[in-house]
């Protein structure tokens, strides 16, 4: 996790121990590794089981004399690909096929008699529907909700949904015409695929995935209806289509957006109370001028400091400043909003080479509901605020173990379905790794650390196979940890 994000939440900085390697025999360093790899695969494998089980019974396009192996099998090759942080398919087969590999599988799921070909993953995937590897993706978070695993973890009784796009990778060749296309200055063109992520946030810190939307290029007939063009996608356009999905998906969810400036606008707001979603919006300068002058009117005629609060948060010295029910008129929204809006300026020190260097900041939401001195904490630092656990989230994905900005199939579904799988292998492992099972774990070897401890585990030892097979009878308990674990004992990276 960045020390930046963590300690911006007040939670203390601590590195991995700086120390040699405490097992001084082979054998206790392979009980040592075995422990690692049993705590883990004991918060993850009931829910792959579940979630294979579900795999299970998509359709499957092979032609059925000439399949070797059966759908759920892929599908575990594919997870495992993001769970072990193998960065490319030719890796995969490598790292992925070996026999101490597949032994130790077999004792976890003995149907498994080999392992596929990462060209057996890529032509199913181009072949399927692998939308629907996504729709049990959220079956699968719809039970976790429904089993109350996160109710821990709620704040004023909402579950945080933060929403943001980023780009996937840049090509040279258009492969797909759905690829977006992009004009540089020296006038060459490059594809990209960029995405839309809805993710969940909490309190402690844990990102869960939970919806994608790619934006592409679509076919529009002309006003003559005699020819197509192709029409270029945007992040807006694919946000009224996510939160479409959100909603159909859990329509009863108690849910508040976290949302950055681009979103700032009256045909959002509307949607979110259609949909009775509270929000958190980023509100930059430039951004809504009427709202804005209204703002610092009505704050020069608030002389005796009634709209204003000074408090101390995690070291830092705040003072928020805010006016409720401003009316904002939209072009795109037939009738008058009223909007909430809240600043705050911070003053901290922060040590660097000069020493202590005196920083300041500066922050403005829209708020869904008005803000006053007793919620002004919750919906500032508790919600608002945990919105950059999702940049945190996107620079994980990206640069510590799951590829996000590879690509591993240039075929448009394919790699669609590889999204997929790396966003179920993120959540198994996210979960595994913020479960009471693992805090030890990871405080020694810290995330990263405990997610290399799994792959040299299962590929290179030769494990206990009756206690993997134990793992296959015992019921899971997942018991994760809440922030107040994390105060003392902060997960490094």
């Amino acid at each position: 996790m960045s020390q930046k994000i963590l300690s911006s939440f007040g939670w203390p900085r601590r590195t991995l121990p700086n120390r040699k390697q405490k097992h001084r025999t082979v054998d206790a360093e392979q009980a040592a590794m075995q422990g690692a790899a049993i705590a883990q695969l004991e918060v993850s494998y009931p829910l792959l089981v579940k979630l294979l089980s579900n795999l299970s019974r998509i359709p499957d396009p092979r032609e059925p004399k000439k399949i070797k192996h059966k759908m759920h099998i892929v599908m575990l090759y594919g997870v495992l690909l993001f769970m072990f942080g193998v960065p490319s398919r030719r890796q995969g087969n490598s790292a992925l096929t070996g026999a101490q590999l597949l032994e130790n599988l077999r004792a976890l799921f003995p149907e498994i008699t080999d392992m596929p070909h990462q060209d057996t993953l890529c032509r199913l995937l181009s072949s399927m529907d692998v939308e629907q590897i996504a729709s049990y993706h959220l079956a699968l978070m719809r039970d976790l909700l429904r089993r109350k695993k996160f109710q821990r973890f709620l704040i004023r009784k909402q579950y945080l949904v933060a929403i943001d796009g980023t780009q996937k990778y840049v090509l040279r060749t258009q492969w797909d015409e759905r690829y977006l296309h992009r004009k540089r200055q020296d006038g060459t063109e490059h594809y990209c695929a960029y995405v839309l992520e809805a993710v969940l946030v909490c309190s402690n810190g844990m990102v869960l995935p939970l919806l994608s939307e790619f934006l592409e290029n679509s076919v529009e007939l002309t006003a003559l209806g005699s020819e197509e063009q192709w029409k270029q996608d945007c992040e807006l356009k694919a946000f009224y289509r996510l939160t479409k999905r959100l909603k159909l998906e859990f329509p009863k969810l108690r849910i508040t957006l976290l949302l950055d400036g681009l979103y700032a606008n009256g045909p959002v707001m509307h949607l979110c109370r259609q949909y009775k979603w509270g929000f958190m919006i980023v509100l930059r300068e430039g951004s809504l001028l009427s709202v804005w002058e209204e703002f610092n009117a009505l704050m020069r005629l608030d002389k005796r400091g009634e709209d204003q609060l000074k408090r101390e948060h995690r070291g830092r010295a705040q003072t928020f400043r805010w006016v409720n029910g401003i009316e904002y008129n939209s072009s795109a929204v037939r009738t008058a909003l009223r909007v909430n809006v809240v600043t705050c300026d911070e003053t901290f020190s922060e040590r660097s080479d000069k020493g202590l260097v005196e920083k300041r900041t500066h922050y403005a939401w829209l708020s869904s509901e008005p803000i006053s001195k007793h919620n002004i904490h919750e919906r500032c630092n508790l919600m608002a605020r945990k919105r950059w656990l999702q940049e945190n989230n996107f620079l994980k994905e990206k640069r510590q173990g799951y590829h996000y900005s590879h690509i591993f199939s240039h075929h448009w579904e394919a790699m669609k379905g590889y999204h997929y799988l790396m966003h179920i292998a993120h959540l198994l492992s996210e979960i595994a790794l913020y479960s009471v099972q693992m805090l030890e774990l990871v405080q020694e070897f810290g995330i990263q650390g405990c997610i290399r401890q799994l792959y040299r585990a299962l590929v290179t030892t030769k494990l206990d196979a009756k206690s993997l097979r134990d793992l296959t009878q015992a019921r899971g308990q997942l018991r994760l940890i809440h922030e107040g674990d994390l105060s003392t004992n902060r997960l490094p990276a």
